[in-house]
C-alpha cells in the first residue's frame, strides 16, 4: 500500500522514552536520507516523557555532518498533529507506551540499546546502527513502498 498521500507530504514519527538521544539521532538520520532521495517528509521526534538532548548526541552526530543541536526534547502531546504515516519506536518502553494510532498508520518498532553513561564509541555504534535503519527505510520509502520491520533492521 503506498504511503505517500494526495498532499505528497510523508508524516514520519520517530519515539523513544525521554526523547534524549536515539530518537533525536534517528530524527536527524532521517531527515538526512529523505533530502537526499529528494523525499518530502515531515519528520518529528518526541518521547513519553520529555527532557533534554544529551551533548553526546549531538556529538556524536555533528561528527558525521548532521546538526541536532538545534534539536528540542518533547512528548508526544506537545505535538500540535498526530496524524503520521510512521510511527518508529527506537526502544520497548516507547514501543509499550505508544499510543493507538489509527489502522492507517504503519508502525514499526527496533530497540536500539540506550547509549547513555557509555563511551562515546558506543554512542557511535548506536549512531551507525540508527543510521543504517533511518537509510533503508528512507530507501524503502522513496519507491512509494511500505517498510516492514525485518527489511530495515540494521546490519
Amino acid at each position: 500500500m503506498p504511503l505517500i498521500g494526495e498532499d505528497n507530504m510523508l508524516k514520519i514519527l520517530v519515539l523513544c522514552t525521554h526523547n534524549s538521544a536515539r530518537s533525536q539521532m534517528a530524527e536527524g538520520w532521517l531527515r538526512h536520507y529523505a533530502r537526499a532521495q529528494s523525499l518530502q517528509a515531515v519528520i518529528k521526534s518526541a518521547g513519553t516523557q520529555k527532557t533534554f538532548v544529551k551533548e553526546n548526541a549531538i556529538v556524536v552526530m555533528k561528527e558525521i555532518g548532521i546538526d541536532i543541536s538545534q534539536h528540542q526534547s518533547k512528548t508526544i502531546a506537545d505535538l500540535k498533529d498526530n496524524d503520521f504515516d510512521i510511527v518508529l519506536t527506537v526502544c520497548d518502553a516507547a514501543n509499550e507506551a505508544c499510543p493507538i494510532y489509527p489502522a492507517s498508520t504503519n508502525r514499526l518498532h527496533i530497540s536500539f540499546e540506550d547509549p547513555s553513561g557509555q563511551s562515546l564509541d558506543k554512542w557511535r555504534e548506536v549512531r551507525d546502527a540508527i543510521g543504517q535503519s533511518s537509510k533503508k527505510m528512507i530507501e524503502i520509502l522513496a519507491k512509494n513502498k511500505t517498510p516492514k520491520q525485518k527489511d530495515i533492521l540494521p546490519n
